[in-house]
């Protein structure tokens, strides 16, 4: 049912989508490189059809002019032998300088493409990443793209060449006997409709393997990430019977195109047998009749073979072209994706270097449904009206039960994303017209989990600030009281962190995170405090580095225990997506309301 449902639904996608030369003329447009190299690779691609050419016509002089009554003109053979051993030769030459020159050009042009894609999908906000399956993303920017170097290097090719081929073999059919010529130009409407039938089949056919791809991208991607947990919940089998179905899809649909290929090229060869009997025939009349000659029989066949021989490779090329668009359709799909989340780039501010005040005025934030943008947004409420005013140098918490809305205000606050209504003000400058790099070097947020990437732990404290020296790098663990910690590690600073910091433990991953902001040097920090339990030792160096870390700056803490809003300045109280309470936590634990009953809770829960 559901595939039934996704083929439907892409084939009505292909319906309104552009024919797949627009789609080829859009992916030039953004790869420049293709543009100034095409019209050369076209001119060697002639080049190298010529010379196939000449090969028939050398034929037919030879038949015709070489072998008379008398004997054979072996002078007047030599030198037509001559002229189509130089043909040969420079078609070779042809033929090998065209595929250098187009293998160098696409490669710097594709790997343009694969970069723009690739920013473009960092540019996205995380809400659009959330949407999205990370394997997916992934293969719109590697197999997609390496679908359309091999069409650009091969299939590519093949249809310059074969084009020019079969204009060329119409030509020189034309200029020996416009009878037989016709006889050939009479099958090109049967041609035409069989290519375009194939053609259209081919495109809904590869555009849906080519989203079973990424589905199955995506789903290998989680069964490899979350090997652990598979193994810990016993739950391989399920996972197993996901993962296999996945594949069963891909494997379906491209036995699907295949099979649609596969009749194309079983079809072009019975019309290419086709034309040549008809030819053969009336060619026979002709020569009978004395209309035409011998060699100009024999030669027109070969060049009816050069004709049709592309008809016998172009279900193979198209196979390639059908891939390769559906994968170009797929990038530009990405590049289309207006960024939600913009960078207003040298016309926005940069903020101040001082302590950073924080003014929300009339937020709200929907998230979209899907096909929405966040304009659009219609879905559930995640944040109403919230009124709030944060001074600079003050220490906040935020707390809330799952879902009241103290993430979403986190991820406004840094700009993760935009507020569907209301204002939000960071240093007095509306956040919106604030240079990205300006607002990630000044308001730096430190996410629950410690992400790490791989390679050692200078590499990823650099992160924050590349230009940083080795020296400042040490400074900076010297600051946070972390000398001991790192003088246990037996590589100190260069220590190889592993594939998403998997060599550290969960509570090492926590401090080098917290190092790789103090080397940011920020003027606001938003701390999304992590709920993992971390070992007595590890948790007394993450309290020592906290405490130098938000010293003279404004923190913003979602705090998940609440001895952190007991220390805090401030405690902001979120409940159904509003601000309910805002207070010290002394006055708050005085009230009561949400945030007495949270407390209540919270003690309960340290207390057994």
């Amino acid at each position: 049912m559901t595939s039934t449902m996704t083929r439907t639904t892409i084939e009505e996608e292909v319906a309104h989508r552009s024919g797949a030369m627009r789609t080829i003329r859009r992916g030039l447009s953004l790869s420049p490189e293709l543009r100034r190299g095409l019209p050369g690779t076209i001119g060697l691609a002639l080049l190298a059809t010529a010379g196939k050419v000449i090969i028939p016509i050398v034929i037919q002089q030879v038949l015709d002019n070489g072998v008379r009554d008398t004997g054979v003109d072996m002078t007047f053979v030599i030198q037509m032998t001559l002229i189509a051993l130089g043909a040969v030769a420079v078609t070779a030459a042809a033929t090998g300088w065209m595929h250098l020159r187009l293998a160098k050009v696409s490669e710097t042009a594709l790997s343009g493409l694969r970069v723009r894609a690739f920013r473009h999908i960092h540019d996205l906000s995380m809400l659009h990443q959330a949407s999205e399956q990370r394997g997916a993303l992934v293969a719109r920017v590697t197999s997609d793209v390496d679908q359309i170097s091999r069409f650009m290097q091969w299939a590519g090719l093949m249809i310059i060449v074969n084009f020019g081929q079969a204009i060329m073999a119409i030509v020189v059919m034309a200029v020996y006997s416009i009878p037989l010529a016709l006889t050939v130009v009479a099958s090109i409407p049967l041609i035409t409709l069989t290519v375009r039938w194939f053609q259209t089949r081919l495109e809904k056919a590869y555009l849906i393997v080519r989203e079973k791809i990424g589905r199955m991208l995506a789903t290998l991607a989680e069964v490899v990430v979350g090997a652990p947990v598979i193994r810990a919940y016993g739950i391989e089998e399920s996972v197993r019977e996901k993962l296999g179905n996945a594949i069963e899809d891909h494997r379906s649909s491209a036995v699907r195109a295949g099979g649609f290929s596969a009749s194309f090229s079983g079809v072009g060869e019975l019309l290419s047998s086709i034309v040549i009997a008809a030819v053969f025939v009336v060619g026979t009349i002709l020569a009978v009749n004395g209309s035409e000659t011998i060699g100009t029989v024999v030669a027109f066949l070969f060049l009816v073979q050069l004709f049709i021989q592309p008809i016998q490779t172009f279900g193979e090329a198209v196979n390639e072209a059908q891939t390769a668009v559906a994968g170009w359709r797929r990038v530009l799909d990405v590049l289309d994706i207006a960024p939600d989340v913009a960078d207003p780039g040298p016309n926005g501010i940069d903020l101040p270097h001082a302590p950073l005040g924080v003014e929300f005025t009339g937020v709200s934030f929907r998230y979209p449904k899907t096909g929405e943008t966040a304009q659009q947004a219609s879905g559930t409420v995640a944040l109403r009206s919230l009124d709030v005013t944060i001074e600079p140098e003050t220490r906040v918490a935020v707390v809330g039960e799952t879902g009241s809305g103290k993430t979403t205000f986190a991820k406004l606050l840094t700009r993760l994303m935009d507020p569907s209504e209301g204002s939000v003000k960071v240093g007095g400058v509306e956040i919106s017209n604030v240079r990205f790099r300006s607002l990630r070097d000044r308001v730096v947020m430190v996410p629950q989990e410690g992400t790490l990437f791989r390679g050692t732990i200078a590499d990823n404290v650099l992160m924050g600030r590349p230009e940083a020296t080795r020296q400042e790098l040490r400074d900076t663990f010297h600051r946070l009281g972390l000398d001991d910690w790192l003088n246990e590690l037996t590589a100190g600073i260069d220590t190889q962190v592993g594939e998403r910091g998997s060599a550290l433990s969960v509570g090492e991953r926590q401090l080098v995170t917290l190092v790789r902001a103090a080397i940011s040097d920020p003027e606001l920090l938003v701390l999304d405090e992590a709920t993992s339990a971390v070992d007595p030792a590890t948790e007394v160096r993450i309290s020592r580095a906290l405490n130098q870390l938000t010293a003279g700056r404004t923190v913003v803490t979602i705090a998940h225990r609440l001895s952190t809003a007991e220390a805090a300045d401030r405690v902001l109280v979120f409940d159904q997506a509003e601000l309910v309470q805002d207070g010290s936590h002394a006055q708050l634990v005085e009230q009561g309301g949400t945030y007495g009953r949270l407390y209540a809770s919270w003690q309960r829960g340290t207390s057994t």
